[in-house]
């Protein structure tokens, strides 16, 4: 059985003028450079809390030291944010 991977969310993706609360970037355990991480491009993420789940899936890098863009597919609260995801797929 595979080892489940957790991840945590630090931020929505923000612009000069808006942020997008459909896309977050996280930091996954042990993923700390592009090259580690690029392998995790295309994987489903999932986001729970005690009443509701979030879906995602990681579109891309974010930088060099290991963090991801994941486009959710609805926006997830404030709450969310500085909390654990986990890949299921």
């Amino acid at each position: 059985m595979a080892q489940k991977v957790y991840g945590k969310i630090t931020n929505y993706r923000t612009g000069p003028k808006s942020q997008a609360s459909k896309v977050c970037l996280i930091e996954f355990e042990g993923f700390d450079s592009a090259g580690l991480a690029g392998k995790l491009i295309g994987k489903k993420v999932k986001w729970k809390n005690e009443t509701t789940s979030f879906l995602g899936r990681i579109t891309g890098l974010h930088g060099k030291n290991g963090m991801v863009k994941v486009r959710f597919k609805h926006g997830v609260p404030g709450q969310a944010i500085g909390t654990a995801v986990e890949i299921i797929s």
